[in-house]
């Protein structure tokens, strides 16, 4: 028997055949809301600026802490820390229904209210204090630096990025979720021996009670260098994955920690601060007046119209941030194929993310909206590299062409594929 050659695109749609019409239209119409709320957000967060100017609250607060001789630095850490409250208050609704509410109603969360309010406030409290932080050094550039300060501004809105990489993991994620050290078992075992097969040191893996907050299958990496960590979900181990389903994601993972995929993100966004500062320069006379604030950039009570600008612009920059997300998220999957070498698993576990991304949409729906590829494109690629790196024995092939055999009974021979690749 001769055997069958492998069709990556027959094999593509066999597994997105998989996931039910009834859940495709779900995840369609959870995702195409979900590109709404980007405007929504944005439109929301404008008004909330324009109405925190209209009443005058850092107005009275600058001129009550001048009143009493206190330096410029207290005024705009205190400005920055009044209006980051102020406006969590008052979009505090609007995130009940868009951040709750809605991922409760399509079954993405059993968090209590009470719980999902209580992290939000801490949120808040911790935004408040690092940008209160983080204002007062930008206004001192500004003071000091005059028409320069854009450049200064991407200088430090940088430092800002990268320390965050390295402070967010060991200091601000452990206030919202409970990290241990991936338990013993043939999971840990596994994925230990992926993070070690390229010979590069691993960074530790643990697990999270992400089910606290959403029962979605995922995983991501955190931190740079000693504190980076790959965290994986306990709702991943909930659902019942297999061994060859987690290693397949925390390769995905390795690949983002191996590539230095969160440094050239950062690097990436120090650009678009460059180019962000240099507009707002130039557009904060013009939105001010819009606003009904009579101040300059300087002047820590214009942050509302400061804020307004930041959200205009980076929901304008959206698609290009996408388009780079995309890009090394696809690399991260071809690390995850070229060392885990579990082709069908990573689409199995792919197919786990259906309910909540629509698995199909258009190029240009993609194009705009998409931080990761679709599930479409991911398991073309996925099912592409299969065909290139190893070809189907013939009791394997006629088993795959019947239509009533699992997609997960074509995984590859692993053994097969290590030959292939030496």
């Amino acid at each position: 028997m001769h055997p069958v050659p492998f069709d990556a695109a027959r094999e593509t749609a066999r597994y997105l055949a998989t996931v039910s019409q009834a859940d495709v239209a779900r995840a369609v119409a959870y995702t195409q809301g979900s590109h709404w709320l980007l405007v929504w957000d944005a439109l929301i967060s404008f008004v909330i600026c324009l109405l925190i100017v209209r009443l005058g609250l850092l107005v009275r607060l600058a001129g009550h802490l001048q009143s009493t001789r206190q330096r410029p630095n207290l005024v705009a850490f205190l400005s920055a820390a009044l209006f980051t409250i102020v406006r969590w208050a008052l979009e505090a609704p609007w995130s009940a229904y868009a951040d709750w509410g809605r991922e409760r109603a399509y079954g993405f969360t059993r968090q209590p209210f009470y719980d999902w309010l209580g992290q939000g406030l801490i949120e808040a409290v911790i935004s408040s204090v690092f940008g209160g932080i983080f204002f007062v050094l930008l206004y001192g550039l500004i003071r000091r630096t005059g028409r320069w300060w854009p450049a200064w501004g991407t200088a430090l809105a940088t430092a800002f990025s990268f320390a965050a990489l390295v402070i967010a993991p060991i200091f601000v994620a452990p206030a919202f979720n409970h990290y241990t050290p991936a338990p013993a078992g043939p999971v840990r075992d596994a994925v230990e021996t992926l993070a070690r097969e390229d010979g590069g040191k691993a960074p530790s893996i643990r697990v999270y009670d992400g089910s606290r907050q959403s029962n979605r299958f995922t995983a991501t990496v955190v931190g740079i260098g000693d504190s980076a960590r790959i965290a994986m979900s306990d709702a991943m181990l909930q659902q019942g994955v297999g061994v060859e389903e987690v290693q397949a994601v925390v390769g995905h993972e390795i690949g983002h920690y191996r590539y230095g995929h969160l440094i050239w993100l950062a690097t990436f966004l120090s650009g678009l601060f460059a180019v962000g500062f240099v507009l707002i320069d130039r557009l904060f006379p013009v939105t001010a007046r819009l606003l009904g604030f009579s101040g300059n950039i300087a002047d820590p009570a214009g942050l509302p119209v400061l804020t307004a600008l930041i959200v205009a612009l980076t929901l304008l920059a959206t698609p290009l941030i996408n388009t780079v997300q995309r890009t090394i998220e696809l690399q991260a999957d071809n690390y995850s194929l070229a060392h885990a070498r579990l082709p069908d698993a990573l689409v199995s576990a792919l197919l786990k993310t259906a309910d909540y991304r629509s698995p199909s949409p258009s190029g240009l729906e993609e194009a705009l909206f998409y931080d990761h590829p679709s599930i479409a494109r991911r398991v073309r690629n996925a099912m592409d590299w299969k065909a290139a790196h190893f070809s189907l024995r013939p009791e394997r092939a006629a088993r795959d062409a019947d239509p009533n055999s699992s997609p997960a009974a074509a995984t590859p021979d692993r053994r097969g594929v290590r030959r292939s690749r030496r």
